[in-house]
């Protein structure tokens, strides 16, 4: 483990559960890996905007096609995929809302899923170019969902990154957050799995 990418996507952000726990996390990471390089991203406090038709056709036009919107959104976007190449882990602190996903992580991984880049259509098809990466996935919700029809995460998550080449995915669940009597109890689980994850 060399260099490490931790993405942020709580409304809260280190203050947030999910935000909390990857911070812990990754403090333990840095202290048994000397010399760890971290590269944060915080999509609250810096949001990537959504795209729109004029961003989306922009990323298959050549640079000096591009007009100067399209120019700024493709630069973020190079800018996005080089932190996820660099980095050979990748911690996401990933709370749930109203079922679904973080919009902000989702305006992330649109501008990190590019034809060409990021992966690319073969005669067996598409193929991950982002492969030999680490992805912890800290996922924190108010309700108990984990192995149930209502859990529309964890799939489309791990769907996402293995369609980019990132398989090797763990997912460490701190649930019913909103539930004083298991609140204290989940959130010690977690930060105990994650420990001992940290050591391993």
């Amino acid at each position: 483990m060399k260099r490490l990418l931790s993405l942020q996507s709580s409304l809260f952000g280190a203050e947030g559960a999910s935000g909390k726990l990857s911070e812990g996390f990754i403090a333990r990471l840095q202290k048994n890996h000397p010399g760890l390089k971290i590269t944060h991203r915080d999509l609250n406090q810096d949001p990537v905007p959504h795209l729109n038709a004029e961003t989306f056709s922009g990323f298959s036009l050549d640079a000096n096609e591009r007009n100067a919107s399209q120019q700024q959104a493709a630069q973020l976007s190079d800018q996005l995929i080089e932190e996820l190449k660099d980095s050979d882990t990748i911690v996401l602190g990933l709370p749930m809302y109203n079922f679904g996903i973080p919009s902000t992580l989702k305006a992330w991984m649109d501008h990190i899923a590019r034809a060409g880049v990021t992966f690319r259509y073969g005669e067996n098809g598409p193929e991950g170019l982002l492969t030999g990466k680490k992805l912890y996935v800290i996922a924190t919700r108010g309700g108990q969902y984990a192995g149930t029809p209502a859990d529309t995460q964890t799939e489309f998550v791990r769907n996402l990154f293995s369609f980019v080449g990132i398989r090797d995915i763990e997912f460490i669940y701190a649930e019913g957050l909103a539930m004083s009597d298991i609140r204290e109890q989940s959130l010690s689980q977690a930060e105990t799995l994650l420990n001992k994850k940290a050591a391993a």
